[in-house]
């Protein structure tokens, strides 16, 4: 039996950068823009408390889901999409939700 392991070590100055969110009209999938090209992400529904997270090396649309009874699941579409200069939260219908505040953090 193998073992298969991955690892990155930051070099340097590690990227970070938080923020929140909150839509009022119709739900959309979310740009952040935060500068650099994160390695992880992390979301989180404050109203609701679903949370989301993305794991450098992780499908585009992917996402680990943690529900409000702490069961984890991993989603395969409409979870968080990473490009070179930030981040796409998708249209999660538990997690991106229309008046339910957003917070995020983004480290790259």
């Amino acid at each position: 039996m193998a073992a298969t392991q991955s690892q990155t070590p930051d070099a340097g100055v590690v990227q970070r950068a938080v923020g929140r969110y909150i839509e009022d009209d119709t739900a959309a999938a979310i740009t952040i823009d935060c500068g650099f090209k994160p390695r992880y992400v992390k979301v989180v529904n404050t109203t609701a408390g679903i949370m989301m997270e993305w794991f450098e090396g992780m499908t585009a649309g992917y996402g680990v889901k943690t529900g409000v009874d702490g069961a984890r699941s991993l989603i395969t579409t409409l979870g968080i999409t990473v490009s070179e200069g930030g981040f796409v939260i998708g249209l999660d219908t538990d997690l991106n939700v229309i008046n339910e505040q957003l917070s995020w953090i983004a480290r790259g």
